[in-house]
């Protein structure tokens, strides 16, 4: 089977479970233990943001937005304490800031007792990022909390036009994250996201030490492949593209299985990746390379 219908027909099949399975309307929110779907991470992840809840920059010509959820254990009914919730998007002009010490719209918020996280910032807009590819209005997020499953996924608007278009947000499964703005009484945008977090998949911290590290590839770029929590990031040419979840048998898997690299342990510690990627025009990419820089373990 191709890999594209591989991703489409099993997120038609996580859609089906998650809509028609074991989450329920309770009369004020939907409820259930299907875990948060995935999502690309997205070229601007930077590690390190503020831990506020007001992201509002000044001058700012955005419409102010709240957004706000709770963030559950993998039974959809606990609250989870101390999760870490991390959150980045664009500025109304669709400009992330990249570089400088202010994280503009980039924010982290460490939940209580309660699960709940609160942000007051702005409503992101779309962008080009091609001639031909449009992203929708969206927020990243990273979740990370212990003994549950380092998530990276991104929620959207209902109403965008260029939803349709894009590969992510188009994806069924994807669903459950496009969210519905309704106003306060300061006729202020709100949106609402729960999330639901999965088990945790067992580290083999042996395979991390002994991939993580420097890569030539055959495309000529460099790519760095490091832990980050129970997450494997790559880096390529310097520039964080994606966080992976391990699958086992040295197999790891971006957002919506949409970059997937297996790597294969050779005699002398030599280490080769295999990388497996679909571009946002929905185009396949492989390339591979061999370890040239050990991190020490």
């Amino acid at each position: 089977m191709e890999r594209r219908n591989f991703i489409k027909n099993s997120s038609l099949i996580a859609v089906s479970v998650g809509i028609f399975g074991k989450i329920s309307w309770n009369g004020e929110i939907f409820v259930g233990d299907d875990p948060t779907t995935t999502d690309i991470l997205g070229p601007f992840y930077r590690p390190g943001a503020p831990v506020r809840s007001l992201l509002i920059a000044n001058g700012t010509k955005g419409e102010v937005l709240h957004f706000s959820g709770i963030v559950y254990k993998k039974d959809g009914k606990t609250p989870m304490t101390n999760a870490m919730v991390e959150i980045w998007h664009c500025n109304e002009n669709g400009d992330y800031d990249n570089t400088t010490d202010d994280y503009v719209y980039r924010a982290s918020w460490k939940t209580g007792k309660d699960g709940k996280y609160n942000f007051k910032t702005i409503l992101p807009v779309s962008y080009k990022v091609s001639q031909t590819n449009t992203r929708p209005a969206h927020i990243h997020m990273r979740i990370s909390g212990n003994d549950h499953q380092d998530l990276i996924t991104q929620v959207y608007f209902k109403g965008d036009s260029e939803i349709k278009n894009d590969i992510s947000a188009s994806n069924p499964s994807s669903l459950n994250r496009i969210l519905e703005t309704t106003y306060n009484t300061k006729k202020e945008k709100m949106v609402k996201f729960d999330i639901v977090l999965r088990e945790e998949y067992p580290l083999d911290v042996a395979v991390f030490n002994k991939i993580s590290g420097l890569y030539a590839m055959n495309d000529k770029s460099m790519a760095e492949f490091y832990r980050k929590g129970d997450q494997l990031f790559a880096k390529v040419n310097g520039q964080i593209v994606e966080a992976l979840d391990y699958k086992g048998n040295n197999r790891f898997e971006g957002g919506m299985g949409m970059t997937v690299i297996d790597f294969e342990l050779l005699a002398g510690g030599v280490v080769k990746a295999k990388v497996t990627e679909l571009s946002i025009s929905g185009k396949e990419v492989k390339t591979e390379g061999m370890k040239m820089l050990k991190y020490p373990g």
